[in-house]
């Protein structure tokens, strides 16, 4: 059964920025002044479900971190954190209950009510 707000089936081995993601990343560097930039993804310890998703615009990716261009950004991904994160659509919304970045993450087994924590 398909809807027509189906989220893209993401590879396994990949993360999908959406365009609308992506322009507000874009939007988000040029405020700050960062040229050239990337979109740092990661994770961390904490959050109500015991992991919180890690959001940075930085200036280019670590040694560890796994690299990946998504409408014309890259994407940068400790490889520690891939494993929790492959497959996951990073979408912005902005409309009248609109949250900003949220996260449809298929490892993910809970998640609370903010969208920024789950657990796997």
């Amino acid at each position: 059964m398909t809807t027509a707000h189906a989220k893209p089936k993401v590879p396994i081995n990949s993360i999908h920025v959406t365009e609308k993601a992506a322009a507000k990343v874009r939007e988000f560097a040029a405020r700050d002044g960062k040229d050239p930039f990337g979109l740092k993804v990661a994770v961390k310890g904490g959050g109500c479900s015991g992991l919180t998703y890690v959001l940075d615009i930085v200036d280019g990716p670590a040694d560890d971190d796994k690299m990946i261009e998504q409408n014309g950004i890259e994407v940068y991904v400790p490889k520690k954190a891939f494993v929790f994160l492959a497959g996951t659509v990073l979408d912005f919304s902005d409309g009248l209950n609109g949250k900003g970045f949220e996260f449809t993450n298929p490892n993910a087994k809970t998640s609370c009510g903010c969208g920024t924590s789950f657990s796997v």
